[in-house]
């Protein structure tokens, strides 16, 4: 892996920090994939409900409304992010150690949404001090994140056999013993350089990029038409996935899948996503950010339609849980570079911040809370297509709000990193044979679905070269 930057500016991450980020990443995900898979079928076996379980479930989510925010406005006065991804992974695990003392509702409650508030405080921010070590190599993201996925597959298919032996009993030490690791990893990791004060715009800034909004700070950002409607994409994404991080495990075992399989199955979803953010450099080549969130709330539907009337299926379920690549894979490589786009500089941890409260904070709360009435009224089977049309309510939005005027990832040096496939020698070419754009006429039918993917105007010229970082080398795709 060279140092260097992309485009030969500024240079990259020394290449010992990417083992660092890349082991924060296993454990934290190691941690979620202990807790998310079994932690409701823990609160089962002690007795709760489906309505109480998805309040408790709901709570931990709700967590992420306030306090991420809390976290990244510290972070941003301190100009310093890893000294509250510290402090939020130790008392995290603090925290969680009070959940040792099985109590009743009250207590658990309480213990949970303490928790939460800690947890919470880590991955915003550690993703602001990823993409700062990162620069002008955004792409190289998910090569790292992959660490991430791995740890959650690792986690869940190694607690399954371990609580077949010994009871779920365990599995509240077994989870703080993963969040006491994750403290250890935190403390490997350095803070990333400052940010170099931002100079001109190379050319007039085009709507909903960064630059006018660096300026304007963040009242300017969060009035902006693309990013109330990325933040509301993303709201309904994961209300969507309420269900899912739920009642899955529940749900599954109430068909009669045994245990075992259940939590295979959670391992195939995320193995999965892991070749999806293998696949990422290359999508980010072809089509635009905005395309690839549509398109992953447009198979979300899907795959919440199947899950909700065919779940008896084996043959479904794997292709169920093989959409996990698009749902949370190709959603979450898109979203968080988007949001890296719109909220420029020191913004960058209260953007991270929102992006994680507003999605999987009150979206994630919201979709806990609801499936947990519907599955008591109506059933898991409508509980899961209600959350197919809170999808295809994000496809929407995001058809509306951002592919229709999305910047197509060709346009500046200042646009997202990776959104077109048109740099490089093809896009000299059409450069020199154009005078710097192709004029196209309107494409009707199936020509036009792939521009709005794409993220292209339907007509006109193409400004600008992609950014440097866009062009992802031989060694962007992670192995």
């Amino acid at each position: 892996m060279r140092e260097g930057g992309a485009g030969g500016g500024r240079p990259g991450p020394p290449a010992r920090l990417f083992p660092r980020l890349s082991l924060f990443y296993f454990f934290y995900f190691a941690s979620l994939g202990a807790l998310v898979p079994y932690w409701a079928l823990y609160l089962d076996a002690r007795g709760f409900d489906a309505a109480a379980i998805g309040q408790l479930m709901g709570l931990l989510m709700a967590a992420k409304v306030v306090a991420p925010n809390l976290w990244g406005w510290l972070a941003d006065r301190r100009e310093r992010r890893m000294p509250v991804v510290r402090a939020g992974a130790l008392g995290a695990a603090a925290a969680f150690a009070l959940l040792l003392h099985p109590g009743g509702y009250a207590w658990t409650a309480a213990a949970m949404l303490l928790f939460g508030a800690f947890w919470q405080a880590c991955l915003p921010q550690f993703e602001a001090v990823t993409f700062g070590h990162l620069r002008e190599r955004p792409h190289a993201y998910t090569r790292i994140r992959l660490w991430g996925s791995l740890g959650f597959i690792a986690a869940v298919a190694g607690m399954g056999p371990l609580l077949e032996r010994w009871g779920l009993g365990l599995l509240p030490a077994a989870l703080l013993a993963l969040l006491a690791a994750i403290a250890l990893a935190a403390w490997a990791v350095p803070e990333p350089p400052p940010e170099p004060a931002p100079g001109p715009p190379p050319e007039p800034p085009l709507s909903g990029q960064a630059p006018a909004a660096a300026r304007d700070g963040l009242g300017r950002v969060l009035r902006q038409r693309r990013v109330l409607g990325l933040l509301l994409v993303c709201f309904l994404m994961q209300a969507g996935h309420g269900p899912y991080y739920t009642f899955f495990s529940l749900y599954l075992e109430g068909l009669g899948h045994p245990r075992w399989l259940v939590g295979q199955l959670w391992a195939l979803g995320v193995a999965a996503e892991v070749l999806l953010f293998l696949a990422m450099p290359a999508l980010l080549r072809r089509w635009s950010l905005e395309g690839l969130l549509l398109a992953s709330l447009l198979l979300a539907a899907l795959r919440w339609t199947l899950v909700a009337w065919l779940a008896g299926s084996l043959a479904v379920l794997l292709l169920a849980q093989l959409l996990h690549a698009a749902t949370f894979g190709l959603y979450h490589g898109a979203a968080i570079q988007l949001v890296h786009r719109l909220f420029p500089g020191r913004l960058q941890g209260r953007g991270q911040a929102l992006y994680s409260s507003l999605s999987f904070g009150a979206g994630g709360a919201l979709g806990a809370w609801a499936a947990g009435a519907l599955w008591e009224g109506l059933g898991p089977a409508w509980t899961y297509q209600g959350a197919a049309l809170l999808s295809l309510a994000g496809a929407a939005a995001a058809r509306l709000l951002l592919a229709g005027n999305a910047p197509s990832g060709r346009r500046s040096k200042e646009g997202s990193p990776g959104e077109g496939p048109e740099s490089g020698p093809e896009r000299r070419r059409e450069s020199s044979a154009k005078g710097g754009g192709v004029r196209r006429a309107p494409a009707p039918g199936p020509v036009l679905a792939q521009e709005v993917l794409r993220g292209r105007p339907k007509d006109g010229p193409r400004d600008g070269p992609q950014d440097a970082a866009g062009r992802i080398d031989a060694g962007g795709a992670r192995g």
